[in-house]
Formats: structure tokens, C-alpha cells, sequence
């Protein structure tokens, strides 16, 4: 049997308002600190313009790409998920996806670190080494981190469950489960 030991909701808990203050002030100070080292171990290089379109267009499609590699752990562990496709305000594609079965609270982590670990970890190293596209590179994992911000408060849960605990997909966010011995 199955209790459940915490359920958590971030939006719930701080506010949808302050989750996107937070996010767009992280996302800022992460570029603030990102910039100025790689534009010291840059100086010497010219940058490449190809103008505000390409940005633009990366842009919109960041968060859709963040949330495919928040699926990419459940689908290569052969995880169930439904998601649901559909158009915000006739113009901008987006979706949701929810896993089916139960996680471990590793497996939990790792779907909440994806983003992190395969879009703002490869943007930084890119940005070392392609140095004339630093510039964009640095803004592109800064937003990445703004966009990271709610997962780094779900793991900051996640982390603080009980070591054998089971992370259940609930409607509007997460519910920690614990098995419970029979008397």
C-alpha cells in the first residue's frame, strides 16, 4: 500500500507570478555572470551577425525543445507518456505531456535535469569553442536556465524524499508516494 508522503505543486506553492519573476530574473543574472567571462576569454574574436530573425526564431522554439528533452529519459526507458498537442492563442504551438506509470525518485531527477544537462551544458561548451557565436550561444543557455528554474524547485524536492519513494504524475504537479508496511 501506498501513502502519500508529499504532493507538490510549485505554482500552488509560490505563485504563478513569482515562478515567472524568478524564471526571467534567473535566466537574466545567469547571463549577467555567463557573459562576461566568455567575453573576456573572447575579446580578441569578431562575432557573426546574421541578424534578429535566426535569434527570434530560436527563441520561439526554445521551450518547446526544452520540454522534448524533459521526455527524451521517459522515452528512451520505454515509459509511457500521453501528450497533448494544441495552439496557444491560435498562433503559438505547445504541449503537455504526462508519464503514465510511477518514477523513482532517480528517474524523476533525471527527467527534471535533462534540459539542463543536454541543452545548457552543450550551448556553454559550444560556446567555447565556436567563440564568434558566443554571444548567441550564452543568451541561448540563459534562457535555458530561466526556463530550468521550476525544475530546480522540483528536484529541490524531489531530493529531500525518502530514498525508496515513488514520484507519481498528479494533475497539477507531483505527488511523493511511500510504501507503507502492513501492521
Amino acid at each position: 500500500m501506498m501513502n502519500c508522503w508529499k504532493s507538490v505543486n510549485i505554482n500552488k506553492e509560490f505563485g504563478l507570478n513569482r515562478v515567472y519573476i524568478m524564471s526571467i530574473l534567473t535566466g537574466l543574472l545567469s547571463f549577467l555572470i555567463l557573459y562576461l567571462p566568455f567575453s573576456m576569454i573572447h575579446a580578441t574574436h569578431d562575432m557573426n551577425d546574421h541578424g534578429f530573425i535566426p535569434l527570434l526564431v530560436i527563441l520561439f522554439f526554445l521551450p518547446s525543445i526544452h520540454r522534448l528533452m524533459h521526455m527524451l529519459p521517459l522515452m528512451l526507458s520505454y515509459k509511457r507518456l500521453r501528450v497533448h498537442f494544441k495552439f496557444r492563442k491560435r498562433c503559438v504551438p505547445t504541449f503537455t505531456y504526462q508519464c503514465k506509470t510511477r518514477l523513482s525518485k532517480q528517474m524523476s531527477m533525471m527527467m527534471a535535469l535533462a534540459p539542463t544537462f543536454l541543452i545548457t551544458v552543450p550551448t556553454l561548451v559550444m560556446s567555447y569553442v565556436f567563440p564568434n557565436y558566443f554571444a548567441y550561444l550564452v543568451l541561448f543557455a540563459s534562457v535555458n536556465i530561466g526556463l530550468s528554474f521550476s525544475d530546480f524547485l522540483y528536484v529541490s524536492h524531489f531530493a529531500k524524499a525518502p530514498k525508496k519513494c515513488i514520484i507519481e504524475n498528479a494533475k497539477d504537479g507531483y505527488d511523493i508516494l511511500i510504501h507503507q508496511p502492513k501492521a
